[in-house]
């Protein structure tokens, strides 16, 4: 499976690449990232044929969108699908600030607004910073914040801008699986077209499979698999890999729960003696359920990304994968993905 691959975004009419670049990490998350080398990561992703990226007002409060339109202004508009996230405001004062920003505007937080005028100019701003005159898929970002608020103005307002032509798509942007299958049962027709999920179906956490995944692929939602790396834990060996989030990083073997500890040694050691990164197994995976489109990873540098591409087009062998079903890391259902 090539990271420039193009495959169908569920039903939106929009088409994207098998990787996705998130923007998060060029919005200083955990630690800085100098101006040039995030805008080089973006530029590197293009040339590598990826044309999905993911941002978000509140990455580095603004931060992630200015550097992620600066990047993407010279692209055709055509070429590359855009999402970003509603349901935080970026304003002086704002009091939902997070500590895992190295260095937001002097000044500004984030505040939570999930009513329909928030949305609407949560999206006027977003392109104001973004430079651009549209995004393609807005996710409603955290809903569990609220989530009755969520799935009423915030879903009505999206649903009011997609019907109007303003955006293609509809999407949730979510750590928690049970959240999604709620949202997707309680919202009024037609409903979301996809959701990105972060964290809950990678070789460490598969809490999306027993709800969320099969209820996607019912009605035909597209996931987008984001988190897969789990903060860096499958990413390399250890502190310096590429892709390690680094110091401030909320994930460390030593605050593992046991099972999971224990799931991430059998990863390794399955891995090492099969002569596989980690990383690529990782990568991977999650296209073993047919509700995903895409995988979604950060990047810090043009060399992560470069990184990613090729460890997604790395072939697997099979065995390793039956090893990692004997084992218990991989439900008995699952199958690589044709091409992977």
């Amino acid at each position: 499976m090539r990271a420039d691959d193009s495959v169908a975004l569920g039903r939106t009419g929009l088409t994207v690449s098998r990787l996705g670049l998130g923007l998060a990490s060029i919005g200083g998350l955990f630690r800085s990232v100098p101006r040039r080398q995030a805008l080089s990561t973006v530029r590197r992703a293009r040339e590598l044929g990826i044309r999905l990226f993911d941002t978000a007002p509140v990455y580095g409060y603004g931060l992630s969108e200015t550097r992620a339109g600066t990047a993407l202004r010279d692209e055709p508009r055509d070429t590359y699908v855009l999402c970003t996230k509603v349901g935080r405001l970026i304003e002086p004062g704002g009091p939902d600030t997070q500590p895992i920003w190295a260095d937001p505007p002097q000044g500004l937080g984030p505040r939570l607004d999930y009513s329909y005028e928030g949305v609407i100019r949560s999206l006027e701003e977003s392109l104001k910073r973004l430079g651009l005159d549209s995004v393609d898929v807005l996710h409603i970002h955290d809903p569990e914040q609220d989530f009755l608020g969520a799935v009423g103005d915030a879903y009505r307002a999206l649903d009011d801008l997609r019907r109007a032509g303003v955006i293609r798509a509809v999407s949730l942007g979510v750590n928690h699986a049970d959240v999604a299958a709620r949202f997707l049962r309680e919202a009024p027709e037609p409903g979301p077209d996809c959701v990105m999920l972060a964290g809950r179906w990678s070789l460490l956490d598969q809490s999306g499979l027993s709800d969320m995944l099969p209820l996607c692929q019912e009605r035909g939602v597209a996931v987008l698999a984001a988190g897969v790396l789990q903060g860096g834990l499958l990413a390399g060996p250890g502190p310096g890999a590429l892709g390690d989030p680094g110091p401030g990083a909320p994930h460390g073997h030593e605050n593992l729960e046991p099972a999971t500890a224990a799931r991430l040694r059998t990863v390794h050691e399955v891995c090492a003696r099969h002569g596989v990164p980690p990383k690529a197994a990782a990568l991977q995976f999650p296209f073993g359920h047919p509700a995903v489109t895409a995988a979604v990873v950060g990047a810090r540098s043009p060399e992560e990304i470069e990184e990613s591409a090729g460890l997604l087009a790395r072939p697997i062998p099979d065995q390793l994968w039956s090893d990692l079903r004997d084992a218990g890391v991989v439900p008995r259902s699952w199958q690589p993905a044709p091409g992977a």
